[in-house]
C-alpha cells in the first residue's frame, strides 16, 4: 500500500475539522453561562504546574528526551524542575522500563568508595542546558552498599505487563554502612556545587528516596528509612549549608509512615547528628487516580487522587512546626504507573488526558485554599520512553519526538498570569461533587482566570468528563465585567481538542503507520503544535464585553485578552 496520497488526505481531513470547528455552534450543543470579573482577584496563584519526573534518569540525554527537555525548559526558563529515580544505581547507564543507572559508586579490592560522577553530570547538564533544573533524588542503593540478601538480583527483570512487585530487587534495601552512605551523598553534593556553583545548587530541592511506606521501593523498616534520610540530609548540608532539603515522597499521603516521619523530623533524635529534629524544607508526598475500562471504554476517576491530596494536606497543616512549610505533591496523575499497558490507561494518547489535566488542576489549586497549606508544586510523573512504538499508551508527554496534547495544557498554564481572578461557571461540577462522586453525570466545564502584571487577562475553559466517550459540545456565553474604559481588546484563542494541538488523530488519519517517513514525521509535528487564533477584537462598553465560542468534549481553551 503506497502511502504518498495520505499527507493529501491528511491536510484535508484537517482543514475539514478546522472549518467545522469555526462554523455556527451545533443545534445538539448545550449552553454553558461563564463569568470573570477582572476587577475581583482571589489571590496569588502558584504555577505549580511546572514540575515533572520519570523512573528512567538516561533517558534526559537521548535524543527525543532532549527535545522534550527542551520543550518543558521553555515553559518557564530556570523555574522548571525535574525529578527521577536510580541515580545513585549501579549499572552501564543503559535505560530499561522503570530502570536507569550511573554507576555513581563503587569499591575497590579493598572496600574503599570509588565516585565517578561522568553518567549523573551528563543528566544534571542535560537538564540545565535546556532551562530545567533538579528536583534531586537521592537513591537508589548502589549494589556494593546493598544490604539485600545474597543472592538476590540487584536490577529487577521487569517489564510491561509484569506485575507491578516484580521491580524489586537489591537497589531498594538499606545500606550496609550508614557512614559510606553518608560520605557518597556529601560527595554528590559537594561535586555539584564544585560544577554548577554554589548559587546555582541553591536553588535545587534534595529529597531521599522514593515511597519508602512501601515494599516496592523499599525492603527496610520505618526507622532504618528515618535513619538513612537523617543521614543524607545532614550530608547535603554540610556540603551546602542552606541546600533545600526535605522529603519523604510517599506513596499516597502516608498513612502512619507519614505521621511517625512528620513527628521524627520535628521531635524525634536525629540518626545523624544527636540532635532533635532533622532540617526540613519541604515536604512531599503522591497522589493517584485510579481509571477502569467500564462497557468497551475507559472511565476516569478523579476522587482518589484529589482525595489523597485533601489528606495529605490535613497531615501536615496538623502539624504546628510544619503547617506552612512548601509541599510538593511528588507524583501527581490519573493513575499510578507510567509505563504500565492496559485498556484502562488508553486514555494517555488523545484529549482525555489533556482534559483530565485541566481539569484536576485547578481542584488541586482549590484544596491548597482550603487547608490553608503552602503548596508550591504539583509534579507530574511523566516523560517519555525512548525508541517505542509510536502513541504505544505509555503515560508519556511526547511520542518519538511529538509532543502529544497534554503537554499543550502546561503551554496553557504557562500563559497564565499570577493573579487569580474570580471566575465562575454554571456547568462547573463543585469540588466536593467531584471528590465524592467523579465526574460520571453531567459534564464538567470549568474555568479559571488570570490577570498578568502587565494587564493582560487569560481565561482557561475545558469540557471534562470521566468517560472517554462522544457527546455534545458546550455552547460557552463568557461575559467579561471590569475590563475599564479601553473600548477595544485584542483577543487570542489556543485550543487543545480533537482538531487542534493533536498529533495523535493526525496519526491516525495517515492510517497509524509505525514509521512514518520524514514527510510525515514533519506533519505530525505541525500537528502538535497549539497555534494561536486572532479572534475578531472584543467590543467593551461601561467595563464589560462578551464573547462565545464552541468548546468540544474533552476541549480545551485558552482565550488571551490584551
Amino acid at each position: 500500500m503506497k502511502l504518498q496520497p495520505l499527507p493529501r488526505i491528511l491536510t484535508l481531513v484537517m482543514a475539514g475539522l478546522v472549518a467545522s470547528a469555526a462554523q455556527a455552534q451545533p443545534a445538539d450543543a448545550f449552553a454553558v453561562n461563564v463569568e470573570v470579573d477582572a476587577s475581583r482577584t482571589l489571590g496569588e496563584l502558584k504555577p505549580i504546574w511546572r514540575f515533572f519526573g520519570a523512573d528512567e534518569p538516561n533517558y534526559a540525554t537521548m535524543k527525543d528526551g532532549r527535545k522534550l527537555m527542551k520543550h518543558l525548559g521553555d515553559l518557564r526558563p530556570g523555574n522548571v524542575y525535574f525529578r527521577a529515580h536510580n541515580l545513585l544505581n549501579t549499572g552501564d547507564g543503559t535505560p530499561a522500563f522503570k530502570w536507569g543507572s550511573t554507576n555513581a559508586y563503587t569499591e575497590d579490592r579493598d572496600g574503599k568508595p570509588v565516585y565517578d560522577w561522568t553518567v549523573n553530570d551528563r543528566i544534571i547538564d542535560s537538564y540545565l542546558e535546556r532551562g530545567v533544573r533538579p528536583y534531586l533524588q537521592i537513591g537508589f542503593m548502589p549494589q556494593a552498599l546493598s544490604s539485600a540478601k545474597p543472592g538476590t538480583p540487584y536490577q529487577h527483570s521487569w517489564r510491561p505487563g509484569f506485575a507491578y512487585d516484580l521491580i524489586a530487587g537489591g537497589w531498594n534495601a538499606p545500606p550496609k554502612d550508614y557512614a559510606k552512605w553518608a560520605e557518597l551523598v556529601f560527595q554528590w553534593t559537594q561535586h555539584c556545587v564544585q560544577r554548577y556553583g554554589r548559587e546555582e545548587v541553591l536553588r535545587w530541592y534534595f529529597e531521599v528516596w522514593n515511597e519508602p511506606n512501601g515494599p516496592a521501593y523499599w525492603t527496610g523498616t520505618q526507622d532504618e528509612f528515618n535513619k538513612l534520610h537523617d543521614h543524607a540530609i545532614d550530608a547535603v548540608r554540610r556540603a551546602l549549608p542552606g541546600a533545600r532539603v526535605g522529603g519523604p515522597d510517599v506513596a499516597g499521603s502516608g498513612g502512619a509512615f507519614m505521621d511517625a516521619f512528620l513527628k521524627h523530623v520535628v521531635s524525634g533524635k536525629n540518626h545523624a547528628t544527636g540532635q532533635t529534629g532533622t532540617p526540613t524544607d519541604f515536604l512531599a508526598f503522591h497522589a493517584k487516580g485510579s481509571p477502569r475500562f467500564v462497557d468497551g471504554r475507559v472511565r476516569m476517576n478523579m476522587s482518589p487522587q484529589l482525595g489523597g491530596i485533601a489528606k495529605g494536606f490535613e497531615k501536615i497543616a496538623a502539624v504546628p512546626e510544619l503547617k506552612n512549610k512548601p509541599i510538593v505533591i511528588g507524583e501527581n496523575d490519573p493513575e499510578g504507573c507510567a509505563a504500565c499497558p492496559g485498556p484502562q490507561n488508553a486514555y494517555r494518547n488523545g484529549t482525555m488526558y489533556s482534559s483530565y489535566t485541566a481539569a484536576s488542576y485547578k481542584r488541586i489549586w482549590q484544596l491548597a485554599e482550603r487547608h490553608q497549606v503552602n503548596l508550591e508544586g504539583a509534579l507530574t510523573w511523566a516523560f517519555t520512553f525512548e525508541d517505542q512504538p509510536w502513541f504505544a499508551g505509555y503515560r508519556q508527554l511526547a511520542t518519538n519526538g511529538v509532543d502529544l496534547p497534554v503537554l499543550n495544557v502546561f503551554r496553557m498554564y504557562a500563559k497564565l498570569g499570577p493573579t487569580q481572578l474570580r471566575a465562575t461557571s454554571d456547568a462547573e461540577v463543585a469540588l466536593d461533587d467531584i471528590i465524592a462522586n467523579g465526574v460520571r453525570g453531567r459534564p464538567d466545564v470549568g474555568v479559571l482566570a488570570t490577570r498578568a502584571p502587565d494587564g493582560k487577562l487569560a481565561v482557561m475553559t475545558w469540557h471534562y468528563h470521566d468517560d472517554d466517550a462522544s457527546g455534545p459540545d458546550a455552547a460557552v456565553s463568557l461575559k467579561l465585567a471590569g475590563l475599564g474604559r479601553q473600548a477595544t481588546r485584542a483577543v487570542t484563542q489556543w485550543r487543545v481538542d480533537k482538531a487542534h494541538a493533536n498529533a495523535f488523530t493526525a496519526w491516525q488519519a495517515m492510517g497509524s503507520p509505525q514509521a512514518p517517513d520524514a514527510k510525515q514525521y514533519a506533519q505530525l509535528e505541525a500537528a502538535s503544535v497549539m497555534a494561536p487564533a486572532a479572534l475578531p477584537a472584543l467590543a467593551v462598553a461601561d467595563g464589560s464585553a462578551t464573547l462565545s465560542f464552541t468548546l468540544p468534549r474533552q476541549g480545551v481553551t485558552l482565550l488571551v485578552i490584551e
